[in-house]
């Protein structure tokens, strides 16, 4: 049981009605993070343009993934640790292992980069991006750039907008999410 309204689109206040209406024609159904953030319009206003900014920012599909589900396991945001991993199960169809190793911050054995990525992500969030040159170097030697960089951090907001309103509102992972938690 969630410790915030979750909303439908007849309940939503009605600033948030038309987002709740394209998400719902989008997905199929409303995530209940959308329902929740439904509650103070601005923020899902924000979470839509900056996640669509994010969709389309310097790091492939899978790389915003890893970003995601890496953050997500950090803040302990298991609605965002189920949503993300169907995304790169079932829509990036990214390979089981990656996506296990991923969700276990362990190492990803058969993708360098990626590797390189998840722990830079992890050491964005966990040193608040007060990173060693050794670090940035082992970014950039891993074939990424300043824009990549700044791209990760840009993931990281908004996986922190989304994991700290879910972990504020113990959101229920929806039923169609289940399978991936």
């Amino acid at each position: 049981m969630s410790q915030f309204q979750i909303h439908t689109i007849e309940s939503a206040p009605e600033e948030a009605k038309e987002s709740l209406k394209a998400v719902q024609q989008t997905n199929g159904f409303i995530p209940n993070l959308i329902g929740v953030l439904a509650n103070a319009p601005t923020a899902l206003e924000t979470y839509r343009t900056v996640g669509a900014i994010n969709g389309r920012n310097s790091l492939t599909a899978e790389e915003r993934e890893v970003v995601q589900i890496t953050a997500a396991v950090v803040n302990g945001c298991g609605f965002c640790v189920a949503g993300h991993t169907k995304i790169a199960l079932k829509l990036l169809k990214m390979p089981q292992q990656v996506v296990d190793a991923i969700r276990a911050t362990g190492r990803i054995e058969d993708n360098a980069k990626l590797d390189t990525l998840a722990r830079f992500t992890l050491a964005v969030i966990l040193q608040k991006a007060k990173l060693t040159p050794a670090q940035l170097e082992e970014f950039f030697k891993a074939g990424y750039n300043q824009q990549n960089a700044i791209d990760v951090i840009l993931g990281v907001s908004l996986a922190t907008l989304c994991n700290y309103v879910n972990n504020i509102a113990e959101t229920p992972i929806n039923p169609e999410l289940q399978a991936f938690a």
